[in-house]
C-alpha cells in the first residue's frame, strides 16, 4: 500500500506510474508480438481481418476499464479518507459493476455481431476470419474484467506492483499460447483470440488469490455488496463518467475505422501499424492520467488540496519532454518500426503509416494536456467536463468521417486527431482554471 497525500507530488506520481508504465510496455509488447505472429505466420489478409475489428474491441475493453477505473476512484477516496469499511464497500462495488458491465456488452456484441461488421465495413473478403477473433474476444469480456477489477482495487490502495507482475505473467502466457494455438496448431486468428482470454483468465484469478492472501482492507462479503444510496451514486457517478469518457473517444475512432476499411487492406495496415507505434509513443499519457486520478482521489479524501495543483503542474512539465522524444523518433526510424511490427515491406504501408506519425506527433503537447487534466478531474470529483471534452472528440472524427475523410481519403484520417485534440483541449483549461479545487490550500 502506499499513501499519496505526504511526501513529494512528482516524487510519488513518477514511483507510483513506473510499474504502470512497465505493465502497458508489456501490453503493447505483446500486442505487437501478436500482430507480427498472425502477419508472419497467416499473412497480411488475416492480418488486415483482424485490424478492421481493432477498434470495436478497443471501444469494449476501453469502457469496461474505463469505467472500472473510475469505480476505484471511490476505493482511493475512502483509502486516503481512512475508511476501511467505505474501501470494502467500494471494492465489493467496483467487482459486482464491473462484471455486469462486461456481461451485457458481451451478450450485446454477441447477437449483434454481424450487422456491427456490417456498419464497420469490413470488407467481404475479410469477415469470416474477422468474425471468428472478435466473437472470442467478445465472449471473454468478462475475464477482461474482472482481471482490471483486481488490477484498479490494488492500485487504489497504492499497490501498482502486484497487477504489473501478473500482467507480465498473462503477457508471456499470451504470446506462448499465440505460438502453439496459431503455428503449431494451426487455430487461425480464432487462435490469437482464444489465447488472449485464456492468459486473461488465468492473468485474474492468480491476482485475485494474491489480492485475497495479502491484503485484508480489500478483503469484502456478501453484505458489502448490499447497495447503498451514497456509496452506489459515487460508484455509477465516477465509473459512468470515466467509462464514457474514454468510450467516446475509441467511439470517435471507430467512426473513423469504419472509412479506413473501406481504402482497401493496404491502408489498413498502414493504419494499425501506426496505431500501436503511436500507442507505445502514448503511453505516458494514459499512465500518468491512472497515477494522477488515484494521486487526486488520494488527496482529495484527505484535504490535501494544494497537493493536486503541484502534482498536475509537474506532470504536465515531465510528460511534455517526453513529447520531444517522440518527435525526434516519428522523423528518423519510424519507418523501420512499421517493418517490425507487420512483417510487411510494402512501399504504401510503410510510407502512410509514417505520415501518420510524423504529423500527429507535432500535436502530442495538445494530447497530454487532454490525458492529464480530464483524469486529475476524474479524480477530483468533476465528472461532467471529461464527459463533454470526450464527446467532442467523438462528434469532430464521426464528422471527420462522414465529409473530409471521403475527399482527402487517409489524408483526411492523419489531420483528423490533432483537429479535435485542438477543439477538445478547451473546455478543459478553462474549466481547470475555474474550479475550485485549483484555488484551495491543503486543509494543513
Amino acid at each position: 500500500m502506499k499513501d499519496l497525500t505526504k511526501g513529494s507530488p512528482i516524487k510519488l506520481i513518477l514511483s507510483f506510474s513506473l510499474p504502470i508504465f512497465i505493465g502497458y510496455i508489456l501490453q503493447l509488447f505483446y500486442n505487437i508480438v501478436d500482430t507480427r505472429i498472425v502477419g508472419s505466420a497467416l499473412g497480411e489478409s488475416s492480418l488486415a481481418s483482424v485490424a478492421s475489428t481493432t477498434s470495436l474491441s478497443d471501444l469494449m475493453v476501453t469502457l469496461i476499464t474505463g469505467s472500472i477505473n473510475g469505480f476505484s476512484i471511490i476505493i482511493a477516496t475512502n483509502f486516503g479518507a481512512k475508511k476501511e469499511d467505505g474501501v470494502k464497500k467500494a471494492t465489493a462495488g467496483t467487482f459486482l459493476l464491473g462484471v455486469l458491465l462486461a456481461l451485457l456488452l458481451s451478450v450485446i456484441t454477441l447477437l449483434f455481431l454481424q450487422p456491427i461488421l456490417h456498419l464497420l465495413n469490413v470488407p467481404k473478403n475479410l469477415v469470416d476470419e474477422a468474425s471468428s477473433y472478435i466473437r472470442v474476444i467478445m465472449a471473454g469480456l468478462v475475464f477482461t474484467a474482472l482481471y482490471n477489477c483486481c488490477a484498479a482495487s490494488l492500485r487504489a490502495i497504492g499497490d501498482t506492483i502486484t497487477p504489473l507482475i501478473f500482467l507480465a505473467i498473462s503477457s508471456i502466457l499470451n504470446i506462448f499460447l499465440d505460438c502453439f494455438l496459431v503455428i503449431i496448431l494451426k487455430m487461425g486468428v480464432s487462435g490469437a483470440s482464444v489465447a488472449t482470454v485464456i492468459s486473461q483468465a488465468i492473468s485474474f484469478f492468480l491476482c485475485f488469490i494474491y489480492l485475497w492472501k495479502k491484503y485484508e482492507i480489500l478483503h469484502f462479503d456478501m453484505m458489502d455488496f448490499k447497495p447503498e444510496g451514497q456509496m452506489l451514486s459515487n460508484l455509477l457517478g465516477s465509473g459512468i463518467s470515466m467509462g464514457l469518457m474514454n468510450s467516446l473517444v475509441t467511439f470517435g475512432t471507430v467512426s473513423l475505422q469504419t472509412v479506413i476499411n473501406t481504402f482497401g487492406s493496404q491502408i489498413i495496415v498502414a493504419h494499425v501499424a501506426a496505431r500501436k507505434i503511436q500507442s507505445i509513443c502514448m503511453t505516458p499519457f494514459p499512465v500518468f492520467g491512472q497515477a494522477l486520478a488515484t494521486y487526486c482521489g488520494q488527496n482529495m479524501g484527505a484535504g490535501e488540496y494544494g497537493r493536486i495543483k503541484k502534482g498536475l503542474k509537474d506532470t504536465i512539465i515531465v510528460t511534455f519532454c517526453w513529447d520531444l522524444c517522440v518527435i525526434l523518433i516519428s522523423y528518423t526510424i519510424c519507418g523501420k518500426l512499421v517493418t517490425l511490427i507487420t512483417a510487411s515491406t510494402d512501399s504504401v504501408v510503410i510510407s502512410n503509416a509514417v505520415a501518420y506519425m510524423r504529423f500527429d506527433s507535432l500535436f502530442y503537447f495538445v494530447s497530454t494536456l487532454i490525458c492529464l487534466i480530464r483524469n486529475s478531474m476524474q479524480g477530483f470529483g468533476d465528472h461532467i467536463t471529461p464527459i463533454f471534452s470526450s464527446f467532442i472528440e467523438m462528434a469532430g472524427k464521426i464528422l471527420i468521417a462522414i465529409f473530409l475523410a471521403p475527399k482527402l481519403g487517409y489524408l483526411g484520417i492523419i489531420i483528423s486527431e490533432p483537429i479535435v485534440w485542438f477543439l477538445m483541449v478547451i473546455p478543459l483549461i478553462i474549466q481547470l482554471v475555474r474550479n475550485p479545487i485549483m484555488k484551495k490550500q491543503s486543509t494543513d
